[in-house]
């Protein structure tokens, strides 16, 4: 890393890289929580829902690789153990255990919360401290954010989807 880059981090360098990593092991769990959730989903709507998550577990592992190349900036190490995403992640892994498509909506709708939330804060504690990550993470969740739409939307959908069926 360059001396004047990371110079120019007006906050503990440290306590960022344990923020950036945190994030980093979230979204390689939300990568294959999105991509496992494509190859096992299962009811209405199952194409559709599954095509939304392949292109969500895409946009996750590019997540992971912006912030990885930012640890790296810092003079960090990205988790280097898949262990260490579990116990790193402020977001809970949802293994797709039940593949039924709303079962599949649910978990990664509540997946898309945590990492909202986590970006915001990520955002408020790097917001006019170090402009590099904070532009960064407004990128990221402003895909989250995206995310969240897309799969509410679906949700809507296969909720109108049954209770047409139903009547």
């Amino acid at each position: 890393m360059g001396t004047k880059g990371r110079e120019i981090v007006g906050m503990n360098v440290d306590e960022l890289l344990k923020l950036l990593n945190a994030a980093y092991a979230s979204e390689w769990l939300a990568y294959y929580q999105y991509w496992l959730g494509a190859k096992l989903i299962k009811g209405p709507m199952k194409d559709a829902v599954a095509a939304e998550l392949t292109l969500h577990a895409t946009e996750e592992l590019a997540h992971a690789q912006l912030l990885a190349t930012r640890i790296l900036q810092l003079d960090g190490t990205p988790v280097l153990d898949p262990k260490g995403w579990l116990e790193q992640s402020p977001c809970k892994y949802d293994a797709p255990a039940d593949p039924f498509v709303s079962a599949l909506l649910a978990q990664n709708i509540a997946g898309e919360q945590c990492a909202i939330t986590s970006y915001q804060h990520l955002m408020d504690v790097t917001k006019d401290k170090d402009m590099v990550t904070y532009n960064l993470v407004l990128t990221i969740l402003a895909q989250e954010v995206e995310h969240e739409e897309d799969l509410q939307s679906l949700q809507e959908d296969f909720e109108l989807l049954v209770a047409r069926a139903s009547r």
